[in-house]
C-alpha cells in the first residue's frame, strides 16, 4: 500500500488501521477526521440563555389560570393547619 503522507510517514499507518477498523478506505477515514471537529462544534455551538429559556418556555407552557386565590389560608390547609 503507497504512503499517503511520505512526509509524515507516521501518519499512514493509523489512517490505514482507522479506515480498517471502520471498513472505510483511507480517504474516507480522512474525511471522517476533517469532518468530525466541524459536526462536533456545531453540535456544541453556545446558544444565549436567553435563547434556551425561550425554547424552553415555548416547549412547556404555562397552564390556564384557575381563578383561584393562594392565600395564607390556602397553604395553610396544606399542613392541615387551623386558623389562628
Amino acid at each position: 500500500m503507497a504512503s499517503l503522507y511520505p512526509e509524515k510517514s507516521d501518519m499512514a499507518d493509523p489512517v490505514c488501521e482507522v479506515g480498517a477498523l471502520l471498513g472505510i478506505s483511507e480517504t474516507a477515514a480522512i474525511d471522517d477526521a476533517r469532518l468530525h471537529p466541524e459536526q462536533e462544534l456545531e453540535r456544541t455551538k453556545v446558544v444565549s440563555l436567553r435563547e434556551r429559556m425561550e425554547a424552553w418556555r415555548q416547549a412547556h407552557p404555562l397552564g390556564e389560570p384557575t381563578g383561584q386565590v393562594a392565600d395564607k389560608a390556602f397553604y395553610d390547609s396544606l399542613n392541615d393547619e387551623e386558623d389562628d
